[in-house]
Formats: C-alpha cells, sequence, structure tokens
C-alpha cells in the first residue's frame, strides 16, 4: 500500500514542472521497467537477492526514477548526493515513504568518499552519471576501490565500449587498463536514447564493476597511470619510442618478454602493471 502512493518519476517531473538541464549533463530515466531491470541484472551478476543489509550511495538522482528502484531493494541506507536543487523536493517526498534515504545536496566530485567508508564500511553506488563527469567520477572511484563492494553505472556507450575494450583495438585506452586492472567489469545492456527525457542523441550502456579481491597499491596505481599516459598520449609510436623516458626501459621489457616494437594499444593490463611494479 506505502508504495502505491508514492508518485511515479514522471508524475514527480509533472508536478514540479522539471526540465533536465543541460549544463548538468542530465537526462531522466522516468521508466520504471528500466530503472527495476538495472537493480535486477545488477543484483544476479552479483549474486545477492536484495540491498539489506546494504549501504549505497546514488549520484545524480534528479527525480528519483534510480533512486525508487534502489530503494525497493531494501537498502539499509542509501545515500543521494544531488547538486540540483529543483529536485530536492522530489527526493523528499520520496523521503516520507523511505525513512533510510539520505539527502545530500551538494557536489559528488568534492563527496569525501573515503569518510563514508570509514563509517560504514564497504558500500554500493549505483548512478545514472552525469555524462560530462562520468569519467573523471570513475577514475576517482578506481582510486579509491576498496571502499566499495560495487558500482553500478550508466555511461554513453562510447565511453562504455571504451572501459571493456581489450588490446588491439581502437577503442582500447588508458581507461580501459586501470578499469580493468582493478575490477572485473560486466555490461548488464544498453539502453536506446528514446528511454530518456529529453532524449540524447546516443545511446547508453549500464556497466557493472565488481572490485578485485586484491587491489593495486596507490604508488604502483599512479605509476601506471603514467605510464598509460606516455603510451596512449603516443598510440601509433613503438613503446620503446612512447616510453623512452622510462629508466631501464629495455631491461624491464626483456626480462617481461614484451617486445619494444610493440603499439600501446597491444600491452595489457597486466603488461602496464609489470612494468610499474619495477619502477622505483
Amino acid at each position: 500500500m506505502r508504495e502505491a502512493e508514492l508518485l511515479t518519476t514522471k508524475d514527480f517531473v509533472d508536478k514540479y514542472e522539471l526540465m533536465a538541464k543541460k549544463a548538468l549533463g542530465q537526462n531522466f530515466l522516468l521508466d520504471a521497467n528500466i530503472t527495476d531491470k538495472i537493480m535486477r541484472l545488477s543484483l544476479a551478476a552479483q549474486n545477492i537477492a536484495d540491498f539489506s543489509h546494504e549501504t549505497a550511495v546514488e549520484i545524480g538522482p534528479g527525480p528519483g526514477g534510480l533512486t525508487q528502484a534502489v530503494l525497493r531493494q531494501n537498502p539499509k541506507e542509501l545515500t543521494v548526493v544531488e547538486m540540483d536543487e529543483r529536485c530536492l523536493k522530489i527526493l523528499e517526498e520520496i523521503k516520507n515513504f523511505y525513512p533510510q534515504l539520505n539527502i545530500i545536496n551538494g557536489d559528488a566530485l568534492k563527496y569525501d568518499w573515503q569518510k563514508k567508508y570509514e563509517t560504514c564500511g564497504r558500500f554500493h553506488i549505483i548512478s545514472n552519471l552525469p555524462y560530462n563527469i562520468s569519467v573523471i567520477l570513475l577514475t576517482g572511484w578506481l582510486k579509491q576501490i576498496d571502499c566499495f563492494k560495487s558500482l553500478t553505472l550508466m555511461f554513453q556507450k562510447e565511453v562504455g565500449d571504451r572501459i571493456l575494450a581489450v588490446p588491439g583495438t581502437k577503442d582500447y585506452g588508458r581507461i580501459s587498463v586501470i578499469s580493468q586492472l582493478q575490477c572485473e567489469v560486466k555490461k548488464l545492456f544498453d539502453l536506446p536514447p528514446t528511454c530518456f527525457v529529453p532524449a540524447p542523441k546516443i545511446w547508453s550502456s549500464v556497466l557493472l564493476f565488481l572490485p578485485k579481491k586484491k587491489s593495486i597499491e596507490p604508488a604502483i596505481l599512479e605509476k601506471v597511470e603514467k605510464l598509460t599516459a606516455m603510451a596512449f598520449g603516443q598510440r601509433r609510436k613503438m613503446i620503446r619510442q612512447s616510453l623512452k623516458t622510462v629508466p631501464n626501459l629495455q631491461q624491464h621489457l626483456d626480462e617481461l618478454g614484451i617486445e619494444a616494437t610493440l603499439r600501446a594499444e597491444n600491452l595489457t593490463p597486466e603488461d602496464y602493471l609489470h612494468i610499474a611494479e619495477r619502477l622505483v
């Protein structure tokens, strides 16, 4: 009965005459069938029934479509971080039905993820990411991956393709390497533009990131970032040229069995990691 009294996301948007702001990277997802599918597939891939006893954070909830889908999975606590003050009244109405909802009016780029981890332990992130800051947010999370149990994230499809890309392909690059070193990444499904209001010009992809049991040490990960910046910054050059400033490069490559004539996209994430581990 409780849920029947709660407005649908479309009704909330109509009630508050809410229009998506391009400057905030907003494209609203109003269809509960889609938001429920995101949660259903994410939970199934994690082999958990629901979010009972779990803590979650959602970035950019907007009018609360995905928020309601997460709350239907019975989390112990859901914190939403929303910059757009226009959406706060909607979120407050949702909170009347779900007291475990914690609303923060703020910038996700300034959110203290480590403090949240210290307060509640490892938690889940779920987000229909603002496309204009999606890679920035992801890169920050990958550097603090031990804070998280999972990340269920929606990207522009072209960004999702880059994250999932394998060596030897045109989409393979820095974000592929860092993502795949820190997580097992799975595509849950793609969404056409018609799922959103307003409809963007591109497709979207929902990806699930499951942190690996052993994460990369921050100092080593920083070296991987520097190596990939050099290598993919000159991706058409052989690595003996693009990585020529790396001390004792040829010796490292010889001992690792990596050909110096390869190009950036030919090295696996593990190749970059092994080189980084040798740099003191």
